[in-house]
């Protein structure tokens, strides 16, 4: 009985712990038409391709890399509603493929500036100048 308890209560404990941890993932938009990269691209600029999650203060944030070339990408973009960062919801983009100082990056200009995603080891970075950045993590 007593084992029975303490992993009851170590199960309620790393519930309480983890669960604000988790995010809970929009309804994917009926028209996302995931498309593999052509297997001549870079390993460095297919790696973007994919669906990316994460958390920026009280805002969550999803990317989704439907497909990528040696030019451009599409993506759709989704965050939950912070008044500073526009209304929440799905939008599609279409960025440009640019590579500096030996990283690619994907580049496309937003109601609220330019945006730029960085791969830094496995995770993404949105970047929109001059001051917000969040890291996103690749989910299945």
């Amino acid at each position: 009985m007593r084992t029975f308890v303490v992993l009851a209560v170590s199960t309620v404990l790393v519930s309480i712990l983890f669960c604000t941890m988790v995010i809970a993932a929009p309804s994917l938009p009926d028209d996302v038409r995931m498309v593999q990269p052509n297997p001549s691209l870079p390993k460095e600029l297919s790696a973007f391709w994919g669906k990316w999650q994460g958390v920026k203060g009280n805002m969550e944030l999803f990317v989704i890399v439907e497909r990528i070339g040696d030019q451009n990408a599409g993506i759709y973009l989704w965050r939950s509603g912070d008044p500073r960062r526009g209304s929440p919801g799905w939008r599609r983009v279409k960025a440009e493929v640019i590579k500096e100082s030996g990283k690619y990056k994907l580049r496309f200009r937003g109601g609220e500036g330019t945006v730029e995603f960085t791969l830094i080891g496995d995770e993404l970075e949105w970047y929109t100048a001059p001051s917000f950045s969040a890291l996103l993590t690749r989910v299945p």
